[in-house]
């Protein structure tokens, strides 16, 4: 098992990684093109993109890798060999099970260790790559604003010789109007210096125009005084970066709104600590301010040993305390307009300082999330892929299709689910809405019953993915009959006997109606502790299988019509087996029962309607017994 399954995963991994490569070239394409990076830079871009996409290839990887193994192993009955053999699916299982667990242990100490690291030199190149000014290229009969501080208009220009003709540039470099610059010239070449920190401008033939500094009196903007300079050669330099200067990594460990990601455990959990006492001696710090300077700062212009004395001794010595809007009301207008602004003005003091108080603490615990969210990521990839073999292994044993087609098909929309559920819980954590852990193990909650329950089911060899087991389900649930179809055979090599396919309807019939007069109106307490309901009904129903078993042996094509109306019995459905512990609690909790009883109803009617039918059609199929059996006897 390991001999297949190690080279069919790498192959599945490097598919995978290729397939989330891509997707990050199309995401990031437009910051990288145009820009003039080297060959190396790209490389070494694509190199920390993969080690950086890692977590998401290794989960799809495993499962589209059981898969395929216990697909092919179905499709070529090797699997059935293995079970006939007597070693169970889960002892087949056992050495990728132990594959997968070591598998998972790597990818942890990988996303503790070594994944800090990566992301850091990701991100910084990243953002160095963002930060590199574009590769210049003037379009032509349009403004060009591509460089700070200058537009540049080229109506022409020669591809062959690199000359531009019909050059227009407005400096507005110094950010003042009145000091802005013109230059208009017939031709020009453009070059970059040798440190590639200045773009060199040689224009020919042209003039340019320059306000006078302060010409222009304030306000008085009708005539501002101009230099203008007439040139057939000059040369100009436009500070233009072209150079790929390199973000450091300590930068980017530096800054504490992403400094998460290049922390492991132990720096993660620290740093959670600290912000989170930080964020508690915040929150004490707000809570004592807005006590005693918000809701009662009169109580600050008493003396500190007299605060509450003063209540109190008003409370003796005044029988009725007089109530603020009485007291505010028996002052004049001018004096309540003072008080209701210096309220009022104290109250938007109060809430600018809070509000400013809240987004600090907002953006620490937005920080302290994003910190747990790491610090779940070290420990959510190996339990994902132990989750995904868990998924692979059981769903390709019952699908049994091997290849590309039907796993990739399958891997592709169970790892849409997975990556659907972990964006979710991540975005929740991220705004605060859901508790960390909760979060963060959303996806693991969804697919891990998905696990156990398609490992149980094979392990049972459970016909989940069965067309004709869910089609028999929706006919029994939407009462859907099912058609007997006899042809006449070509060869009999059993031919039946009359006498006693009618010995067998005649006590059929006398079956059913016991039956019916027992069970025709079934009780309450019947319904839920009868266990002879179901058994009697069974044996009524085997004996009409039995019968219709003999009689498809017929030459004669009106017995076999009259054997194809028989209608196919279903069974009694009841929620728990009758006489039970669990039926007997919903035979006294009243309304639960009622309940249950009153489904029942549709299957008792078409029980009874489906027998009644049974025994009319056995008196036709005597009939045609009896005129069966005196053809042959004149026959003969």
């Amino acid at each position: 098992m390991l001999q297949i399954f190690l080279p069919l995963f790498l192959m599945t991994f490097a598919i995978c990684l290729f397939m989330v490569l891509m997707q990050f070239l199309w995401k990031y394409v437009s910051d990288m093109v145009g820009k003039g990076l080297e060959l190396r830079v790209i490389i070494e871009m694509f190199w920390y993109a993969a080690l950086n996409l890692i977590p998401m290839a290794l989960p799809l990887s495993i499962l589209l890798a059981s898969l395929m193994i216990f697909g092919n192993l179905g499709e070529d009955l090797e699997l059935l060999a293995i079970k006939t053999s007597g070693i169970s699916l889960l002892r087949t299982m056992s050495p990728l099970i132990v594959l997968t667990f070591f598998i998972s242990v790597g990818a942890f100490f990988f996303q503790n260790n070594a994944m800090p690291h990566i992301q850091t030199k990701f991100y910084s190149l990243l953002i160095s790559i963002r930060q590199k000014s574009p590769e210049l290229e003037i379009p032509e009969g349009v403004f060009y604003r591509g460089i700070e501080g200058y537009n540049l208009f080229v109506q022409r220009k020669d591809r062959k010789t690199g000359m531009l003709y019909g050059v227009i540039i407005y400096d507005i470099s110094k950010n003042n109007v009145d000091e802005m610059a013109v230059i208009v010239c017939d031709s020009a070449k453009m070059g970059m210096s040798k440190d590639k920190l200045s773009i060199v401008l040689t224009l020919y033939n042209g003039q340019q125009f320059q306000n006078f500094e302060g010409a222009a009196p304030y306000g008085n903007r009708e005539f501002v005084p101009y230099a203008r300079e007439n040139f057939k050669e000059k040369q100009i330099l436009i500070p233009f970066d072209a150079n790929f200067n390199r973000l450091d990594d300590s930068a980017l460990e530096g800054n504490p709104g992403s400094s998460y990601m290049a922390k492991n455990l132990n720096e993660l959990k620290s740093s959670i600590d600290s912000m989170q006492c930080e964020l508690d001696s915040m929150n004490f710090i707000d809570r004592k301010t807005m006590k005693n300077y918000s809701f009662l700062t009169f109580r600050n212009t008493y003396p500190a040993q007299q605060k509450d004395s003063v209540l109190e001794k008003a409370k003796k010595e005044v029988h009725q305390i007089v109530s603020p809007d009485s007291l505010f009301a028996s002052k004049d207008l001018q004096t309540q307009v003072s008080i209701l602004q210096h309220a009022y003005s104290k109250a938007e003091n109060n809430s600018n300082e809070f509000l400013f108080r809240s987004m600090t603490k907002v953006s620490t615990q937005r920080l302290i999330n994003r910190h747990w969210i790491e610090w779940h990521r070290k420990f959510t990839l190996p339990f994902a892929c132990l989750i995904f073999f868990f998924i692979g292994a059981p769903l390709g044993s019952i699908v049994q299709k091997g290849g590309f087609g039907t796993p990739i098909v399958i891997s592709v929309i169970l790892f849409i689910i997975y990556y659907i559920f972990d964006n979710i819980g991540y975005k929740m954590v991220r705004d605060g809405v859901w508790v960390h852990w909760v979060g963060m193990w959303f996806s693991a909650m969804i697919l891990l019953p998905m696990g156990i329950f398609l490992t149980y089911k094979a392990m049972n060899d459970s016909a989940i993915l069965n067309r004709e087991t869910y089609a028999a389900f929706f006919k029994k649930i939407f009462f859907i009959r099912e058609q007997r179809h006899y042809p006449v055979k070509e060869v009999v090599m059993d031919k039946p006997d009359y006498k006693e396919i009618a010995r067998y309807a005649t006590q059929l019939s006398a079956d059913i109606d016991a039956y019916l007069a027992k069970y025709r109106k079934l009780r309450y307490k019947a319904y839920w502790t009868d266990n002879q309901y179901e058994e009697e009904l069974q044996r009524i129903k085997n004996k009409t299988e039995s019968m219709l078993d003999k009689v498809s042996n017929s030459e004669n094509p009106f017995i076999l019509e009259k054997a194809e109306e028989y209608p196919v019995l279903i069974q009694h459905q009841r929620p728990f087996k009758a006489n039970s512990v669990m039926a007997r609690i919903c035979m006294y909790l009243f309304p639960i029962g009622i309940i249950f009883k009153l489904i029942s109803f549709l299957f008792e009617r078409r029980i009874s309607n489906d027998l009644l039918t049974i025994k009319k059609l056995n008196g036709e199929l005597l009939q045609l017994i009896n005129e069966a059996v005196k053809a042959e006897s004149i026959a003969v």
